[in-house]
């Protein structure tokens, strides 16, 4: 069976990055090895822009250093600025494309082997760079996303058909989805995601976690602990920093 080579993209605002944003990516990357179809090269996260307007959403120059610090540990996932170095908030759809064609840029001179003209190439080019081969160059950067995005296509005004045929015809989708949540019954009751649900791979989190920024959030206002839900560099930035009017005296 011919394997389809992918990199998970997770979009959002990562405000803090949290354990269960990085747990995602290994789940998806198991469930998708698994299935045999598919196999998993690579993961970017890639934190919004600051104009997304989001409630309590702090710079992305600290996001950004807070995701750097998330992913200092991991040697398959990571960070992306593109979208946050944009002049303005950009369309998911926008920053697969984008990755998707710069991913496509890099490994067609690979093949051809030619030189790199861009002397900046983002370190998640040459991971995937590593796991090609020259014999097969095609990866797809699959939208790595929770149930809630699924489910969020349903909201009248939100996405446009467009967008969502992109998503999913082009790109295809990686849904962490949790025991209780239907996602199968939502598929079918839309005819949009019926027609592309061949490219929906749902991945059932049996091992649940309600971590959430939100809540973080919450419980540094309070000045309330958060050890073992960040990774303990991302507490420090944020005391250091003093971000989410946190004081983070008790660990």
């Amino acid at each position: 069976m011919t394997q389809t080579k992918v990199i998970l993209l997770a979009c959002g605002s990562f405000n803090p990055p949290t354990f269960m944003h990085l747990r995602m990516f290994e789940l998806a990357r198991d469930h998708l090895n698994r299935l045999g179809r598919y196999q998993v090269i690579g993961g970017i996260m890639s934190p919004v822009h600051d104009n997304y307007g989001k409630k309590e959403l702090i710079s992305s120059t600290h996001r950004v250093a807070l995701l750097r610090l998330a992913l200092q540990d991991s040697d398959w996932i990571f960070l992306s600025d593109w979208e946050v170095n944009q002049s303005s908030w950009v369309r998911t759809r926008q920053v697969l494309q984008y990755h998707q064609n710069k991913l496509n840029m890099h490994t067609s001179e690979l093949s051809g082997n030619k030189r790199h003209i861009d002397n900046d190439v983002p370190a998640w080019i040459h991971h995937a760079q590593k796991h090609c081969g020259s014999g097969n160059m095609g990866v797809r950067v699959k939208l790595l996303c929770g149930a809630d995005l699924l489910e969020s296509f349903g909201t009248p005004g939100l996405w446009s058909d467009q967008d969502i045929e992109s998503l999913i015809g082009d790109h295809g989708l990686a849904v962490i989805t949790r025991s209780g949540s239907d996602p199968y019954r939502f598929i079918y009751e839309s005819d949009i995601l019926s027609k592309y649900q061949n490219n929906i791979d749902i991945i059932t989190e049996w091992i649940t976690n309600e971590v959430s920024s939100t809540k973080i959030r919450r419980s540094l206002r309070r000045g309330e602990s958060v050890k073992y839900l960040l990774p303990v560099e991302v507490i420090d930035y944020i005391k250091n920093n003093s971000l989410y009017s946190s004081i983070i005296d008790k660990q």
